[in-house]
């Protein structure tokens, strides 16, 4: 129903950037609310990084605040995080999130997954 797929992950020394893409596909994307980057750290559970909603409001978890920049694109479906001055802890496998929500029923779709790793 809706197929997300991450690029631009890679390798990064300290304090480098990189952008992260997530195009969307699926007969349904036009009933996306909200959508999403997470991440899973080495050993650790998957966490919120930012969401942007369908009205371009952005949500940060406090860590990434004023480095990570969440965007989108809806002509071509595809939503961004840029990545700037990244630290080691920001290593991890990044997942792109869609969420629909139905009445009562939350839908979530993922990514496959783009790893990030940053190291010196």
């Amino acid at each position: 129903q809706v197929q997300l797929v991450e690029s631009g992950g890679g390798s990064v020394q300290p304090g480098g950037s990189l952008r992260l893409s997530c195009a969307a596909s699926g007969r349904i994307i036009f009933s996306i609310n909200v959508m999403g980057w997470y991440r899973q750290p080495p050993g650790k559970q998957r966490e919120l990084v930012a969401t942007i909603s369908n009205d371009n409001s952005t949500n940060y978890v406090d860590s990434v605040k004023g480095r990570f920049t969440i965007s989108r694109d809806n002509a071509k479906n595809t939503v961004y995080l840029e990545m700037n001055s990244l630290k080691l802890e920001d290593t991890a496998v990044y997942y792109c999130n869609a969420r629909r929500y139905v009445t009562n029923i939350i839908y979530d779709y993922w990514g496959q997954g783009t790893q990030v790793t940053v190291s010196s």
